[in-house]
């Protein structure tokens, strides 16, 4: 079970790293997320699924702590987040004891049933925005 999890890992985000995000990330409208690398300083943007309410942006990463975006959050909790166009800077905060599966029903079906499909370690992120 760990080496068909990991495969799929591997596989995901080679898909997305090298085929689905250079794409996507030229969507003017696409959600975006923007963190600080942990290493290099630089801003890194990872095109996402997630949902605006109110001032909270919401999101599920599928990989978890894995995911090269959340270990970025890790280090640094500042972050961008472009929604419809408009850059919104804010806060995002970690919840694993957030039930991610309840929270993905919350969130647009088509990003959801993606992230449920593929997903290994599913946990939930909170953006509070500040603008």
């Amino acid at each position: 079970m760990a080496r068909s999890s990991d495969l799929r890992f591997r596989a995901t985000t080679a898909f997305q790293r090298y085929v689905a995000n250079p794409l996507t990330r030229r969507l003017p409208f696409h959600t975006l997320l923007e963190t600080t690398g942990r290493v290099s300083g630089l801003p890194r943007r990872t095109p996402l699924g997630g949902r605006r309410i109110g001032d909270v942006f919401w999101l599920v990463s599928e990989f978890g702590e894995r995911s090269q975006y959340v270990r970025n959050i890790q280090a640094d909790p500042r972050v961008r987040v472009r929604i419809g166009g408009r850059w919104h800077h804010g806060t995002a905060h970690l919840l694993p004891d957030d039930d991610p599966v309840a929270r993905l029903r919350t969130l647009p079906k088509a990003n959801s049933a993606a992230v449920r499909t593929l997903g290994t370690g599913l946990l939930t992120v909170r953006v509070d925005l500040a603008d």
